[in-house]
């Protein structure tokens, strides 16, 4: 298998309120996809329903190859590739895997973009992600943010502080 053969996860970027639309083309188009939806309360006079937003405005995830990079460019709705440092940005499989867990766990998730600091280091003691080590971004009251490195953001969501330990301090 040569090197242009092998499948990585990139984040393209997408006209605006676009994503869903970029993801089903990509899926007929038979390219491996990922767009996070977000199940948010919404209320209207009448009542409170939950809809399924994308989780990152303007960004789909594919799984792609070398040769399979110029044909998602020209799906319509995609601008382009997410850039870091001059190339098309990387994202691990493992962090993939994260924002998929963190989804399936939470609703009414918050993202925001950052610039990484380090703070405490943690490691989960329950839930989904019992075992795993992180640097906390920030608590308040109940907060805790997830860094999900390769692209710079962070998924917060309200889980009990009781959940985590601090392993190494700052």
């Amino acid at each position: 298998m040569s090197n242009g053969s092998i499948k990585k996860w990139y984040a393209v970027y997408t006209k605006p309120r676009w994503e869903k639309k970029v993801h089903r083309l990509l899926e007929e188009k038979g390219v491996e996809c990922y767009c996070p939806l977000n199940k948010v309360h919404r209320k209207w006079s009448d009542r409170i329903k939950i809809v399924e937003e994308p989780l990152f405005k303007s960004y789909v995830f594919v799984r792609v190859n070398e040769e399979e990079k110029t044909p998602v460019r020209m799906v319509n709705g995609v601008v382009n590739f997410v850039y870091w440092l001059g190339k098309p940005a990387v994202i691990k499989d493992k962090e993939i895997q994260t924002i998929r867990k963190f989804m399936n766990e939470f609703e009414d998730v918050e993202v925001r973009q950052i610039n990484v600091e380090l703070d405490d280091k943690v490691m989960v003691n329950q839930g989904v992600l019992m075992g795993k080590k992180g640097t906390v971004k920030r608590v308040l009251h109940k907060k805790v943010e997830v860094l999900i490195e390769s692209i710079g953001f962070t998924l917060t969501a309200y889980v009990d502080k009781s959940k985590i330990v601090v392993i190494e301090k700052q």
